[in-house]
């Protein structure tokens, strides 16, 4: 059996994208021989991380690699990748052999011990939905361009369970932490200060993770190198029997101590959700503003406006969203939209609303659950 079948077999067999990830490392260390590897699920709205399994020799210059991949121009970075849709690439091979014209040879890997690096993004449906990174040890050979080829052929069938695991919604028994949990960073990303309940979330990263209690879980790392150059960042965790997580960081302005950043764990709200649940139902881009249009309670003469067509257009764009959705009115669209879970917990609209109260106190919803 080749690798990619290997592979293909591990979706169904692993419980949680983190044992996934885990198991297709091993997998690809039989064919591709490598020193340490990174393998990081991503948001694909934002591209940052959701979550990595690391190997310690990476773990100990993990800070530095996400720096080095928002601040720095580089070969073969992940965003470059994706932009060129670069499945797969070789360090050494992007520097023609002069591996030292790297800043993250330079800067980073050299002093680690480590040379040459094999890269992928992880891409299916046009969306990232992971990174993985392999890395050599000084002294070793580069990786060939074969090796290269075997991760390419491998990295749609990766991100294709990542992106399964990621559209796995939370089932109806998911007990919600309703607080907000606060955490102060300082500018070198060291913990300042937390309240319970971020205390709470970094034990349940740290678990995701496989990490120990002094590791930094890299959804935090990330929204806040993130926020370090464009003042604030967010980022949806998706985690195996919790609540939707809405993390954010913003940096923060003082005279005494400038540079620290606050981070908030929030429940998600409907609009945060919504890319996710769109995604599963797999809408087009007209459909998914249609959608959007009625969740906002326009009309069919008002979204034809809107979006320049006529109102026949919208019908027939309508009747494909139901198909998708499979649902039969705009109340029962809304109501998949707004809250729906792989169990199909909710069996009433009224129920959905009284639901949708608790999670969400004091906002305001569409009138149609009002009269309910």
């Amino acid at each position: 059996m080749n690798l990619r079948d290997r592979i293909i077999r591990l979706e169904q067999t692993s419980a949680s994208s983190s044992d996934y990830i885990e198991a297709v490392i091993k997998e690809i260390r039989t064919a591709i021989p490598f020193t340490a590897s990174c393998c990081t699920a991503v948001d694909p709205e934002t591209l940052l991380s959701i979550g990595s399994i690391t190997d310690d020799q990476v773990e100990s210059i993990h800070h530095q690699l996400f720096q080095s991949e928002y601040q720095d121009q580089d070969y073969n970075q992940y965003k470059a990748m994706i932009n060129t849709q670069k499945t797969a690439a070789i360090l050494s091979e992007a520097a023609k052999g002069q591996i030292e014209r790297s800043k993250r040879y330079q800067n980073i890997l050299k002093p680690a011990g480590l040379e040459d690096e094999l890269r992928a993004v992880l891409m299916t449906k046009g969306k990232c939905w992971g990174y993985i990174t392999l890395l050599r040890r000084s002294g070793e050979p580069f990786f060939q361009p074969e090796e290269r080829d075997l991760l390419a052929a491998s990295a749609p069938i990766i991100s294709s369970a990542l992106r399964q695991f990621r559209l796995e919604l939370p089932n109806g028994t998911t007990q919600r932490i309703q607080d907000t949990g606060i955490l102060i960073m300082s500018r070198t990303l060291g913990i300042i200060s937390h309240n319970q309940t971020a205390r709470k979330w970094l034990t349940i990263l740290r678990k995701w993770e496989k990490t120990d209690s002094e590791t930094l879980p890299r959804p935090i790392r990330a929204v806040c190198t993130n926020a370090l150059e464009n003042s604030t960042a967010k980022v949806l965790i998706t985690i195996p029997d919790h609540p939707y997580l809405l993390l954010k960081a913003s940096l923060l302005k003082s005279t005494t101590e400038p540079g620290q950043i606050a981070v908030s764990f929030e429940p998600a709200a409907p609009p945060d959700t919504m890319p996710l649940l769109i995604d599963a139902c797999g809408l087009t881009e007209r459909e998914t503003d249609i959608t959007d249009r009625i969740i906002r309670g326009l009309s069919t003469k008002e979204i034809a406006e809107d979006l320049h067509i006529s109102a026949y257009t919208v019908q027939d764009h309508l009747k494909s969203i139901f198909a998708k959705t499979e649902t039969g009115s705009r109340r029962e669209l809304m109501w998949k939209m707004l809250y729906w879970n792989k169990h199909n917990a909710c069996r009433s609209i009224s129920g959905l609303f009284i639901i949708l109260e608790q999670a969400h106190p004091g906002a305001q919803w569409h009138p149609v659950f009002q009269k309910c």
